[in-house]
């Protein structure tokens, strides 16, 4: 039997980070089953999932915890609960337009009065090729519960797109999937 973890991690980057929690991971005879890691603004983090046996669950967590002595911050949950089920749709979200604060609340507020859900979200600040403004750019994979209009959606995020004066693109990637 095994236990399911996930932990988030973030320390100072450095080479050999990942290396490190892999050697963690599989010196207990652990499985690396996904993550998203990233250098930002000089720090390395990041979020991982990996099974372990169950009897070596507790080893693997402590050692993990004892990273704060490396200078790599870690929170270890264990996953108690199923998945919720149920169904959705699948949507991505492309955003870009002139940097400006309140991007990111006002397009998640929008999500969330929709009940629609941000699997992943990844956003930068890059400079335009031409004027060198800074500009901001999100993708979002999303799932929207059954029943969302998507037309309404979009609708709604072009009416939003024009208020934050950035372009946004809504775009139907799946059918409704459990």
């Amino acid at each position: 039997m095994n236990t399911f973890i996930v932990l988030t991690f973030i320390g100072e980057d450095r080479p050999g980070v990942i290396q490190a929690l892999s050697q963690a991971v599989a010196a207990h005879g652990g499985n690396w089953l996904g993550s998203r890691s990233a250098r930002l603004a000089g720090k390395f983090a990041g979020i991982l999932h990996v099974s372990v046996p169950t009897d070596r669950a507790d080893e693997l967590v402590g050692e993990l915890k004892a990273f704060s002595e490396r200078g790599l911050s870690v929170i270890v949950e264990r996953i108690t609960a199923p998945p919720v089920r149920g169904r959705y749709r699948r949507l991505r979200l492309e955003l870009i337009g002139s940097d400006r604060p309140g991007i990111v609340h006002d397009v998640s507020r929008a999500l969330a009065e929709r009940r629609i859900n941000v699997d992943e979200l990844e956003t930068e600040c890059v400079s335009a090729p031409m004027s060198g403004e800074m500009l901001f750019k999100a993708t979002a994979n999303l799932r929207a519960p059954e029943g969302v209009s998507i037309d309404e959606l979009r609708n709604h995020f072009e009416d939003l797109a024009d208020e934050l004066m950035v372009d946004i693109q809504l775009a139907d990637v799946g059918e409704l999937q459990e």
